[in-house]
Protein backbone atom coordinates (compact mmCIF):
# COMPACT_ATOMS: atom_id res chain seq x y z
CA UNK A 1 0.00 0.00 0.00
CA UNK A 2 1.73 3.49 -1.00
CA UNK A 3 1.50 6.25 1.74
CA UNK A 4 0.78 9.61 0.77
CA UNK A 5 2.76 11.62 3.30
CA UNK A 6 2.08 14.87 1.89
CA UNK A 7 -1.63 14.35 2.86
CA UNK A 8 -1.17 13.94 6.17
CA UNK A 9 -1.50 16.93 8.54
CA UNK A 10 1.71 18.45 9.52
CA UNK A 11 1.75 18.06 13.57
CA UNK A 12 3.69 21.68 14.74
CA UNK A 13 6.18 21.15 17.67
CA UNK A 14 4.64 23.55 20.66
CA UNK A 15 7.38 25.08 22.72
CA UNK A 16 6.10 26.67 25.55
CA UNK A 17 8.67 29.05 27.62
CA UNK A 18 9.13 26.61 30.50
CA UNK A 19 9.96 23.95 27.91
CA UNK A 20 12.36 26.05 26.43
CA UNK A 21 13.69 27.52 30.01
CA UNK A 22 13.94 24.11 31.15
CA UNK A 23 16.43 22.48 28.09
CA UNK A 24 18.32 26.25 27.62
CA UNK A 25 18.97 25.76 31.53
CA UNK A 26 20.17 22.28 30.79
CA UNK A 27 22.42 22.96 27.73
CA UNK A 28 20.33 22.19 25.13
CA UNK A 29 22.02 24.07 21.96
CA UNK A 30 18.80 22.99 20.48
CA UNK A 31 17.03 25.29 22.55
CA UNK A 32 19.73 28.28 22.34
CA UNK A 33 19.16 27.15 18.60
CA UNK A 34 15.61 28.22 18.76
CA UNK A 35 16.11 31.15 20.95
CA UNK A 36 18.05 32.72 18.33
CA UNK A 37 15.90 32.28 15.81
CA UNK A 38 12.74 33.72 17.54
CA UNK A 39 14.51 36.28 19.38
CA UNK A 40 17.66 37.56 17.56
CA UNK A 41 15.42 40.10 15.70
CA UNK A 42 14.53 41.93 18.53
CA UNK A 43 17.46 42.01 20.49
CA UNK A 44 19.30 43.40 17.17
CA UNK A 45 16.54 46.42 17.53
CA UNK A 46 17.51 46.86 20.86
CA UNK A 47 21.10 46.93 19.93
CA UNK A 48 21.26 48.62 16.89
CA UNK A 49 18.74 51.85 18.65
CA UNK A 50 21.48 51.65 21.58
CA UNK A 51 24.82 51.54 19.54
CA UNK A 52 23.61 53.55 16.34
CA UNK A 53 25.94 51.32 13.88
CA UNK A 54 24.99 48.57 11.67
CA UNK A 55 28.52 46.64 11.74
CA UNK A 56 29.04 46.77 15.54
CA UNK A 57 25.75 46.08 16.24
CA UNK A 58 25.95 42.21 14.43
CA UNK A 59 29.19 42.60 16.02
CA UNK A 60 27.44 42.92 19.43
CA UNK A 61 24.74 40.42 18.90
CA UNK A 62 26.95 37.65 18.61
CA UNK A 63 28.77 38.72 21.56
CA UNK A 64 25.24 38.91 23.46
CA UNK A 65 24.23 35.53 22.56
CA UNK A 66 27.33 34.29 23.24
CA UNK A 67 26.78 36.14 26.98
CA UNK A 68 23.09 34.84 27.08
CA UNK A 69 24.66 31.11 26.30
CA UNK A 70 27.18 31.59 29.09
CA UNK A 71 25.29 33.20 31.57
CA UNK A 72 21.91 30.93 30.97
CA UNK A 73 22.48 29.76 34.49
CA UNK A 74 22.20 32.68 35.80
CA UNK A 75 18.43 33.04 34.53
CA UNK A 76 16.10 33.23 37.32
CA UNK A 77 12.46 32.36 36.21
CA UNK A 78 10.22 34.29 39.36
CA UNK A 79 11.89 37.64 38.72
CA UNK A 80 10.58 37.98 34.85
CA UNK A 81 10.09 36.62 31.27
CA UNK A 82 13.42 34.62 29.55
CA UNK A 83 12.39 37.62 27.25
CA UNK A 84 12.09 40.27 29.78
CA UNK A 85 15.88 38.73 31.05
CA UNK A 86 17.67 38.63 27.48
CA UNK A 87 16.31 41.96 26.74
CA UNK A 88 18.31 43.31 29.99
CA UNK A 89 21.54 41.45 29.38
CA UNK A 90 21.55 43.02 25.76
CA UNK A 91 20.76 46.36 27.06
CA UNK A 92 23.55 46.12 30.12
CA UNK A 93 26.16 44.92 27.07
CA UNK A 94 25.45 47.64 24.79
CA UNK A 95 25.90 50.26 27.69
CA UNK A 96 29.18 48.84 28.68
CA UNK A 97 29.83 49.04 25.70
CA UNK A 98 29.33 52.62 25.29
CA UNK A 99 31.40 52.84 28.41
CA UNK A 100 34.19 51.29 27.85
CA UNK A 101 38.34 52.00 26.16
CA UNK A 102 37.49 50.32 23.00
CA UNK A 103 34.10 51.86 22.09
CA UNK A 104 36.49 55.49 23.07
CA UNK A 105 38.95 54.26 21.00
CA UNK A 106 36.87 53.07 17.77
CA UNK A 107 35.29 56.30 18.26
CA UNK A 108 38.68 58.59 18.19
CA UNK A 109 39.66 56.11 15.59
CA UNK A 110 37.23 56.53 13.62
CA UNK A 111 37.16 60.42 13.92
CA UNK A 112 40.78 60.29 12.97
CA UNK A 113 40.23 58.61 9.98
CA UNK A 114 37.36 60.18 8.69
CA UNK A 115 39.58 63.83 9.16
CA UNK A 116 42.28 62.18 7.14
CA UNK A 117 40.48 60.84 4.47
CA UNK A 118 38.76 64.57 4.55
CA UNK A 119 42.63 65.79 3.84
CA UNK A 120 42.88 65.80 -0.19
CA UNK A 121 45.92 64.70 -0.57
CA UNK A 122 46.39 61.13 -1.76
CA UNK A 123 48.92 60.56 1.16
CA UNK A 124 47.50 58.79 4.40
CA UNK A 125 48.24 60.46 7.98
CA UNK A 126 51.61 58.85 9.58
CA UNK A 127 52.84 60.20 12.83
CA UNK A 128 56.08 59.37 11.65
CA UNK A 129 55.71 62.36 8.94
CA UNK A 130 56.21 64.74 11.39
CA UNK A 131 58.46 63.20 13.57
CA UNK A 132 55.85 62.62 16.84
CA UNK A 133 57.36 59.41 18.36
CA UNK A 134 61.26 61.43 18.02
CA UNK A 135 59.17 64.49 19.78
CA UNK A 136 58.10 62.06 22.44
CA UNK A 137 62.08 60.22 23.20
CA UNK A 138 62.90 63.64 23.97
CA UNK A 139 60.55 63.82 27.45
CA UNK A 140 61.13 61.58 30.39
CA UNK A 141 59.65 57.76 30.37
CA UNK A 142 57.65 58.54 33.07
CA UNK A 143 56.11 61.71 30.98
CA UNK A 144 56.16 59.41 27.54
CA UNK A 145 53.94 56.93 28.98
CA UNK A 146 51.53 59.19 30.53
CA UNK A 147 50.98 60.79 26.98
CA UNK A 148 51.32 57.59 25.48
CA UNK A 149 48.13 56.25 27.07
CA UNK A 150 46.17 59.22 27.27
CA UNK A 151 46.12 60.73 23.55
CA UNK A 152 47.00 57.31 21.63
CA UNK A 153 45.71 54.49 24.13
CA UNK A 154 42.12 56.69 24.71
CA UNK A 155 42.64 56.36 28.75
CA UNK A 156 41.47 59.01 31.05
CA UNK A 157 43.99 60.55 33.70
CA UNK A 158 41.63 58.17 36.31
CA UNK A 159 41.98 55.60 34.30
CA UNK A 160 45.53 56.02 34.22
CA UNK A 161 45.64 56.67 37.71
CA UNK A 162 44.02 53.26 38.54
CA UNK A 163 45.47 51.03 36.56
CA UNK A 164 48.91 52.00 37.14
CA UNK A 165 48.51 53.09 40.53
CA UNK A 166 49.67 56.55 40.20
CA UNK A 167 48.33 58.86 42.19
CA UNK A 168 45.75 61.35 40.03
CA UNK A 169 47.59 64.40 40.92
CA UNK A 170 50.95 62.86 39.70
CA UNK A 171 49.27 62.20 36.37
CA UNK A 172 47.80 65.56 36.08
CA UNK A 173 51.28 67.06 36.66
CA UNK A 174 53.05 64.64 34.49
CA UNK A 175 50.58 65.08 31.62
CA UNK A 176 50.79 69.39 32.04
CA UNK A 177 55.15 69.21 32.41
CA UNK A 178 54.65 66.90 29.24
CA UNK A 179 52.65 68.73 27.22
CA UNK A 180 54.55 72.17 28.17
CA UNK A 181 57.51 70.47 27.05
CA UNK A 182 56.69 69.26 24.06
CA UNK A 183 55.17 72.72 23.08
CA UNK A 184 58.60 74.06 23.53
CA UNK A 185 60.27 71.40 20.86
CA UNK A 186 57.45 72.43 18.81
CA UNK A 187 58.35 75.44 18.69
CA UNK A 188 61.72 76.10 19.00
CA UNK A 189 62.38 72.86 16.71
Amino acid sequence: MFCNYDALPVRRLQITEENLIEEFSKGNKAALSYIYDSYSAALYGIIIKIVRNEELSQDILHDVIIKIWKKRNHYNQSKGSLYTWMLNLTRNHCIDYLRSKANRNDLQNREISNFVYSLESNRKFDPQHIGLNELLKKLPEEQQQIIQLSYFEGYTQKEISEDYNIPIGTVKSRTKAALEKLRKIFNHG
